[in-house]
C-alpha cells in the first residue's frame, strides 16, 4: 500500500480523498492555489504545497507543478478527484513516465471510454444497448445532416471529449443543424481543447441512471448498483438519489450486467461510471462512460457500505477485488442534494465570505464540504459548497430525513440553491418518483 499521496484537486473532494487515506493509515499532501490557501483541505492535509496563482491553468491543470510537488514531497501516488486533470491520459501517461501512479484507470482505459465516441463504438462492441448516431466524431456539417436525416429529429450534438453540457446541442429542424454544428465545435474547442463532436438520436423525456463499476488488474468487476441523476440543469445534475424510483429488478439487472460487460470488454481498470439514457418504456442505451470518481458517489457508498474512494487506491496499488457480485448487498434509500453558492432563481453564481454555515446532522445524514464559517469562496471555480446525503430505510424516510436537514441548514453571506432543493423535496412529482431530465424546467427554466 501506498505510505504517501498527493491529491491533485481542491474542495471537497481533496478532503474526501484526505479522509479515506487517513484512514487507510496513508500521509496525505494538499496542493493549492493561492485562491485556496485559507482551504480545508490545506489544514486536514499532513503536508500542503502551493502550485500557482488562481487560475487553474496555472495551477490544478498544471502538471509540470503538481509532478514538482510530488518529486519534493517523496508522494508515490496522486489522486486527481473529478475534474481537472482526472480524465487527462496525457496527465496519467506522464505520472507512469516518472514512476507515481495515477490512482484511477489505465491511460489507455481514458483514452478510449473517457472519449465519447470511442466509448460508443468500445460499448457497440460489447453488445451494450447504444443510441443511433455516428460511428465516430463528425468530419463536417454534411455529414451531421445525413446521418440525421437518416436517424430521424431531434438529434443532439456532443462533444467527444468532454461533458457538462459543454459542446452540447439539441436540434430539432434541418434548418438549424448547420449554426448548431458549429456552435458545438467552437464550444468543445474552447472548453476540451478538441473541437471532435458527434451525434446521436435525441430521446425526449428520458431518466438519466448510471451504474457504479470496479474493476481489479486481473480482469474482476462489479457493480455497486444504479444511481438516478435525472435532476438536472442544462446538463448539470443537481441532485441524486439511489436506488432509481423507476427501475423493475429485472431492467436493473440488465443494467448491471450490461455494465459489466462493457467493462470487461474495455479492459477497464479501477472505479468508473457507466451512463445510460432510460426511455418512457424503460428501455436503455448506453451514453457514455465516466472514468474517475463521481460526485455523487456518497449515495452509492450509503446503500451499499462500499467505500468508493478507498476502493480506487486499493485497486491502484495492485490490490485484487476482495468482493464477488454476490457480496455486494443494496440496503435502503440514499439521496444527495448538491448545495452550490449561486442565486436559487437566476443560477448566477455566489462567491464570497461565508459568515454563518450551519450544518445538520442526527441519524442517517452526512455533509461532505470544505467550506466553514469565515472561509471566502473564490470565483474561479465551480459553486459547488457542500454536498449533502442522506440515508433511512425508505425513499419516504429520505426525502423526509433530506427535508429535515435542508431545514437545519443555515449558510449566510452567500446565496445557494438550498432553497431550490426545498422546493424539490416537497414537490409532488418528486415525492412520486415520477421525473425525467426536464423535470427542473418547471422550477428554472431554460434561457
Amino acid at each position: 500500500m501506498f505510505k504517501k499521496v498527493l491529491i491533485a484537486n481542491r474542495g471537497e473532494i481533496a478532503v474526501r480523498v484526505i479522509r479515506a487515506c487517513r484512514e487507510m493509515g496513508i500521509r496525505t499532501v494538499a496542493v493549492f492555489s493561492k485562491a485556496d490557501a485559507d482551504s480545508l483541505h490545506v489544514r486536514y492535509a499532513d503536508e500542503a504545497f502551493c502550485i500557482g496563482p488562481a487560475d487553474s491553468a496555472s495551477s490544478y491543470r498544471n502538471i509540470a507543478n503538481i509532478l514538482s510537488a510530488a518529486e519534493i514531497t517523496d508522494a508515490e501516488a496522486i489522486h486527481p478527484g473529478y475534474g481537472f486533470l482526472a480524465e487527462d491520459a496525457n496527465f496519467a501517461e506522464v505520472c507512469a513516465s516518472v514512476g507515481i501512479r495515477f490512482i484511477g484507470p489505465t491511460p489507455e482505459n481514458i483514452r478510449v471510454m473517457g472519449d465519447k465516441a470511442k466509448a460508443r463504438e468500445a460499448a457497440h462492441r460489447a453488445g451494450v444497448p447504444v443510441l443511433p448516431g455516428s460511428p465516430g466524431p463528425l468530419r463536417d456539417e454534411k455529414e451531421a445532416l445525413k446521418l440525421a436525416q437518416k436517424i430521424g429529429f431531434p438529434v443532439i450534438l456532443k462533444a467527444a471529449a468532454g461533458g457538462g453540457g459543454r459542446g452540447m446541442r439539441v436540434i430539432h429542424t434541418e434548418a438549424s443543424l448547420g449554426n448548431a454544428f458549429h456552435q458545438a465545435q467552437s464550444e468543445a474547442l474552447a472548453s476540451f481543447g478538441s473541437g471532435e463532436i458527434y451525434i446521436e438520436k435525441y430521446v425526449v423525456d428520458p431518466r438519466h441512471i448510471e451504474i457504479q463499476v470496479l474493476a481489479d488488474e486481473r480482469g474482476a468487476v462489479v457493480h455497486l448498483g444504479e444511481r438516478e441523476c435525472s435532476i438536472q440543469r442544462r446538463h448539470q445534475k443537481i441532485l441524486e438519489e439511489a436506488p432509481s424510483a423507476v427501475l423493475t429488478e429485472k431492467i436493473r439487472k440488465r443494467m448491471g450486467e450490461a455494465a459489466i460487460d462493457l467493462v470487461k470488454s474495455a479492459r477497464y481498470r479501477n472505479a468508473g461510471t457507466v451512463e445510460f439514457l432510460v426511455d418512457k418504456d424503460l428501455k436503455f442505451h448506453f451514453i457514455e462512460m465516466n472514468t474517475r470518481v463521481q460526485v455523487e458517489h456518497p449515495v452509492t457508498e450509503a446503500i451499499t457500505g462500499i467505500d468508493v474512494v478507498k476502493e480506487q487506491i486499493r485497486l491502484s496499488a495492485g490490490d485484487s477485488l476482495d468482493m464477488k457480485q454476490r457480496d455486494v448487498q443494496f440496503v435502503g434509500h440514499a439521496i444527495e442534494c448538491r448545495i452550490n453558492a449561486e442565486d436559487p432563481d437566476t443560477f448566477v453564481p455566489s462567491p464570497g465570505r461565508v459568515v454563518r454555515f450551519d450544518l445538520p446532522g442526527g441519524p442517517g445524514v452526512r455533509v461532505d464540504t470544505a467550506v466553514y464559517a469565515g472561509y471566502t469562496i473564490p470565483p474561479h471555480y465551480d459553486s459547488l459548497v457542500a454536498k449533502v446525503i442522506v440515508h433511512g430505510k425508505t425513499r419516504d424516510e429520505a426525502i423526509a430525513r433530506m427535508s429535515r436537514a435542508l431545514d437545519e441548514s443555515r449558510i449566510e453571506g452567500i446565496k445557494t440553491n438550498i432553497p431550490l432543493q426545498r422546493k424539490i423535496m416537497a414537490d409532488p412529482d418528486f415525492r412520486r418518483g415520477k421525473y425525467t431530465t426536464h423535470f427542473l424546467e418547471r422550477y428554472a427554466p431554460e434561457p
